[in-house]
């Protein structure tokens, strides 16, 4: 494994994504220059050929970088619908894979957050780690008990990293290569939750949480922390055995499979945004390990949010379908979401709810969806961009509304056909967990 130590001034890191929008733009001129002299056939084998250099240029940098702009990346890559498959595929190694730290820098890091090295702690601990990803890396240890534990630790100053990545987002060159599929609302999304994950005491809360609040799916694990080895930088937990999303997918699994594992993941979001009121907001397929049978290991409890009341209301105001009692159900419905910008802006807001309702329509037509039609996920993603640009409903639904489309483009990619409204009446009979358990 490629060993890397991430850049630590904001100098350094901006340097490489000018470097490499520079790199892109000076590509992208060369190939539209050879268009000139081309005919049909040698435009097209030219242009495959550019696809797939940029995307992999863009993959190896925001990999080498890691933060916040990795995060980015993995963002990207479940726009599979509309990105091209070159791109999709090369993104798609973020998920799981970053150049991962010396061990002798990740033993220091450890240290610096326990107090004593990795091996003083454990009966084993594997120096090389099983994953590397955009916030820290993952090493598989035994405990003095005898547990099979997975340990994860923070990559040094990420914190700081991460502070200047969004600064470098907004003003080096490649983010106008990839606006167009990540909306800037989006991305301050991002902005706004991401320094969260670097809490690891706040994640091994979220474990334990959500441990308790999903035990009644009996197809979903969620890991235990180990309070006692865990710091805000070294998270302990149990380890998890299975095979990720692509992996799954490259045993060509019968649609029958490809169908349940679609339903678990859309009741799972939907048990956890109806009845728990609290929600795993980083639904990319690097967070779920699965085994032959389709059931469901979650890691990474890093991006969790609890609702706020608001938010527990809009959701009950869609659940009801309010807008079918007429006017007053409708007027209700604006004043929600859109608070003071309903007499502000009374056209605009009434449009935010209008697309608000044209997509849960899309999602719940009564009957069976196929998102593996890329006419469904297209339609959900004009819907969601259009409702962003609007800009006037809360950052509560935002951040909801966009771990619900990474569930929608997962569907996509598992080409799931799944009868969401069978199950959203059955999660509508479950009982709300109490968020003080």
């Amino acid at each position: 494994m490629v060993k890397h130590n991430q850049p630590q001034t904001q100098f350094a890191r901006g340097f490489k994504l000018g470097k490499l929008g520079l790199k892109l733009t000076g590509s992208y001129l060369g190939y539209q220059v050879q268009n000139l002299f081309a005919n049909a056939a040698a435009k097209d084998e030219r242009r495959k050929v550019f696809q797939k250099q940029a995307s992999r240029s863009i993959r190896e940098e925001l990999q080498s970088l890691k933060g916040a702009v990795m995060k980015v990346g993995q963002a990207m890559s479940l726009q599979t619908h509309l990105l091209s498959p070159d791109a999709t595929a090369e993104l798609a190694h973020l998920q799981m894979r970053a150049p991962a730290m010396h061990s002798t820098l990740a033993r220091a890091q450890f240290k610096a957050s326990i107090g004593r090295y990795p091996e003083e702690v454990f009966r084993e601990f594997e120096s090389e780690p099983i994953a590397a990803a955009s916030l820290g890396q993952v090493h598989r240890a035994v405990t003095p008990q005898g547990e099979l534990v997975a340990v994860k630790i923070q990559y040094p100053a990420i914190r700081a990293a991460i502070e200047n990545d969004f600064k470098l987002l907004h003003s080096t060159t490649l983010p106008g290569r990839i606006s167009g599929h990540l909306p800037a609302e989006v991305l301050k999304e991002i902005e706004s939750n991401i320094l969260k994950e670097t809490d690891y005491v706040s994640e091994a809360g979220n474990l334990e949480f959500f441990g308790r609040a999903l035990a009644g799916l009996s197809y979903i694990t969620v890991p235990r922390p180990f309070p006692g080895l865990s710091t805000d930088r070294v998270l302990t937990m149990s380890f998890l055995h299975g095979v990720t999303m692509d992996e799954f997918l490259a045993e060509s699994p019968a649609q029958t499979q490809r169908n349940l594992l679609g339903h678990r993941l859309a009741e799972l979001f939907h048990f956890q945004l109806r009845r728990v009121h609290a929600l795993h907001t980083d639904p990319h397929p690097g967070n779920y390990l699965l085994d032959a049978e389709a059931n469901i290991r979650m890691v990474d409890f890093g991006s969790a949010s609890r609702f706020s009341p608001k938010l527990v209301e809009i959701i009950q105001l869609f659940t009801d379908r309010v807008w079918e009692s007429g006017e007053q159900g409708l007027a209700r419905m604006t004043r929600v979401i859109c608070g003071a910008q309903t007499t502000k802006a009374p056209q605009r807001a009434r449009q935010t709810v209008a697309l608000s309702i044209e997509f849960y329509k899309t999602v719940f037509p009564g009957g069976p969806v196929n998102f593996g039609d890329s006419k469904v996920i297209l339609t959900l993603t004009e819907l969601w961009k259009e409702f962003l640009r609007n800009k006037l409903t809360c950052p509560d639904l935002i951040f909801a509304s966009r771990a619900e489309m990474g569930l929608y483009n997962l569907l996509h990619k598992l080409g799931a056909t799944v009868d969401t409204t069978e199950i959203l009446n059955a999660v509508t009979k479950m009982p709300t967990i109490d968020q003080r358990d």
